[in-house]
């Protein structure tokens, strides 16, 4: 099973430079512990200690936000395109 992952600027050093990888799994956390095997370090950066994604780190499975889905049981299928977006605070008051 081919599924996209692109990977956001500040993680692309733990890919080699890749914007986008592949992966495999029936659901995303399948997916994240299969491209930690190809990519060491990766998971860290996107999951807490007990495998939930980090509050800061977003998750999309074909443009539709994994929180409102069923996080990390949500489910793939072959040619979904993933996309981890670090969430982003700032501003001025």
């Amino acid at each position: 099973m081919a599924i996209k992952v692109r990977i956001p600027t500040p993680l692309r050093k733990l890919t080699n430079g890749k914007d986008e990888v592949e992966g495999g799994g029936k659901n995303i956390k399948d997916l994240i512990n299969d491209i930690e095997k190809q990519y060491p370090g990766l998971k860290e950066r996107i999951c807490e200690d007990d495998g939930k994604i980090r509050r800061f780190v977003n998750i999309y499975v074909n443009d539709e936000d994994i929180r409102f889905k069923n996080s990390i049981d949500t489910e793939l299928k072959d040619g979904d395109e993933i996309s981890i977006i670090p969430a982003i605070a700032g501003g001025m008051f």
